[in-house]
């Protein structure tokens, strides 16, 4: 007899410590539910970009993985720049032509991080690109990217008049872009001057030089925009490096030009053009 109440109190014991496990588990599923999803999209929505100290906050200080699970849910994006510490909703992001997006200085990609923007942004250029003319692009500096990406095997660089310029690594599209780039680089002096079969690259653009040094501040910069304008993608870091110029300083004269935000009355300096005189009446 006490040996069956002693199995009937273990058979007990066996049941409390299960219904003990199960109310723990119950517990724990309550209380991971409390991270909605949708308190986080409005906050997003009403933010547009936030830390991920912000979003921890708002779900209520959950583990690194929960909060990253719950951005997962509402297809998340994190910027390039800032070290990628900065986060917004795909849904929220209102991609350029490039597959860039900016938000309160901070940048975003369709690509994604700064590797993948970067390897993307070359793939899809024309002639390549230069580290100083993705910076102008993507707004960060990518010099050490770049080099990582063609020891990675993802990209092809070759040095071009003094610098490096950046190509794809499939054989068909950088052999396109590097004729077209090496065509600018030809048709870029060509088009500053008069084309004279017997002035070389250096007397040419000495005389570009020389003829910029006759016109005023605003006369260069638009000049420079107008050059710009002529080679397309890097004109404004191409012709700033040859004028001797700022490339924002080619980037605005180049913005005036498109917008017509000139004045030819105002390009003339001070005292120039014909005097001016009275009409005189017939005797």
């Amino acid at each position: 007899m006490k040996a069956f109440i002693g199995l009937l109190g273990g058979f007990q014991n066996e049941y409390i410590g299960l219904d003990l496990l199960l109310y723990k588990a119950n517990n724990l599923i309550m209380r991971t539910t409390k991270y909605h999803t949708d308190k986080l999209a409005r906050f997003l929505r009403k933010k547009r970009i936030t830390t991920f100290e912000q979003v921890q906050a708002v779900l209520g200080g959950p583990a690194r993985a929960t909060v990253f699970r719950k951005l997962d849910e509402l297809r998340y994006l994190s910027s390039y720049s800032h070290r990628g510490m900065y986060y917004s909703l795909k849904s929220i992001a209102k991609f350029n032509a490039e597959g860039l997006w900016s938000c309160q200085s901070v940048w975003f990609s369709r690509f994604g991080n700064l590797i993948e923007t970067a390897q993307a942004c070359v793939r899809q250029s024309e002639a390549g690109t230069s580290a100083s003319e993705l910076r102008e692009t993507l707004h960060v500096e990518t010099k050490h990217t770049l080099v990582q990406l063609v020891r990675a095997g993802q990209l092809q660089r070759e040095k071009i008049q003094g610098r490096y310029i950046y190509f794809s690594a499939e054989s068909k599209q950088y052999r396109s872009q590097r004729k077209i780039r090496k065509s600018r680089k030809r048709k870029s002096l060509a088009t500053l001057v008069v084309s004279h079969p017997d002035l070389a690259a250096e007397e040419a653009k000495a005389v570009v030089l020389l003829f910029l040094g006759t016109l005023d501040e605003r006369q260069r910069r638009l000049y420079a925009g107008l050059e710009s304008l002529k080679l397309g993608h890097g004109g404004d870091h191409y012709i700033a490096e040859l004028f001797g110029m700022d490339p924002h300083t080619v980037a605005h004269g180049r913005s005036q030009l498109i917008e017509g935000d000139w004045d030819d009355e105002r390009l003339r300096t001070a005292g120039a053009g014909r005097t001016s005189t009275k009409k005189k009446r017939p005797k």
